[in-house]
């Protein structure tokens, strides 16, 4: 039997990027697959926000998960959980935190390398040590299951472009299914980072990389584009700009921009 792990895979196409949508709550999630999605993804930053808690290591993993768990109940689609470091620092706090994703039902989560709530990343062999539990949990389950392996340093500066592919090659060596390093330097970077590796590689569409299309994506080998708490952070800017006329100058003309309640209710059916 097929199960949602394997469709999650299927869609990672080096040269065709699938795009992955983050999502942050029910109502975002049935919107995105409304909408034709093809793959969502929770934010660790955007679920942080609907908690009223500012990013970076803030949410608990039994927050994550329920989290979670509350997107899949509303979608058919794959989800991928953004889930941080594997919340703790120990191998086998990865490889449980890969256990519990799985039976929550999610098609695959992603682990990074820095030590939150720092912005250091572990020693190289013990962020490799991390990567190899996770794996082995992942390949020890009965089914498919999606594992992404981070080199968060390049976009945190606690190393370069070199050093995170390094760090990729082991992850892949030692059984990650995708691989992931946020915010290179260039498209060249990314070109770099994609030709290094057999494994498929996701990129983050934000910042900068929000000039560049898909088609631009596409050459430079990538096979999953992802957004962190972009869309979030759109929603986040509607807010702010339109709240901050009312408030501080009574002007209401931010809110006729609204999208009418018809679309919306037609997407959440």
């Amino acid at each position: 039997m097929t199960h949602i792990a394997d469709t999650f895979r299927a869609l990672h196409v080096k040269g065709d990027p699938c795009l992955m949508v983050n999502v942050w709550d029910k109502g975002s999630a049935k919107m995105m697959a409304a909408m034709g999605a093809k793959a969502l993804a929770t934010s660790s930053a955007a679920h942080a926000f609907t908690l009223g808690r500012p990013d970076g290591g803030t949410v608990t993993r039994d927050e994550a998960l329920a989290h979670a768990a509350d997107i899949i109940s509303v979608t058919n689609l794959p989800v991928q959980g953004d889930f941080e470091n594997g919340f703790g620092d120990d191998p086998e706090t990865c490889a449980e935190t890969v256990r519990l994703a799985a039976e929550v039902g999610l098609a695959g989560i992603c682990i990074e390398d820095i030590a939150l709530p720092a912005s250091s990343a572990y020693d190289y062999d013990h962020a490799v040590a991390r990567i190899a539990a996770a794996a082995a949990a992942a390949h020890a389950l009965p089914h498919d299951f999606v594992l992404t392996a981070r080199a968060d340093g390049i976009m945190t500066g606690a190393y370069d472009t070199q050093e995170g592919i390094r760090r990729l090659r082991a992850f892949e060596a030692v059984g990650a299914d995708c691989l992931y390093a946020p915010l290179p330097p260039d498209m060249d970077a990314l070109a770099k980072i994609c030709a290094s590796v057999q494994a498929p590689v996701n990129a983050l569409v934000a910042g900068r990389f929000t000039a560049q299309t898909q088609a631009a994506f596409a050459k430079t080998g990538v096979a999953r584009l992802s957004f962190g708490a972009a869309l979030a952070r759109v929603t986040h800017r509607a807010l702010y700009d339109a709240a901050g006329a009312m408030l501080n100058a009574g002007d209401f003309s931010a809110l006729k921009t609204s999208i009418g309640s018809d679309v919306i209710d037609a997407l959440l059916q």
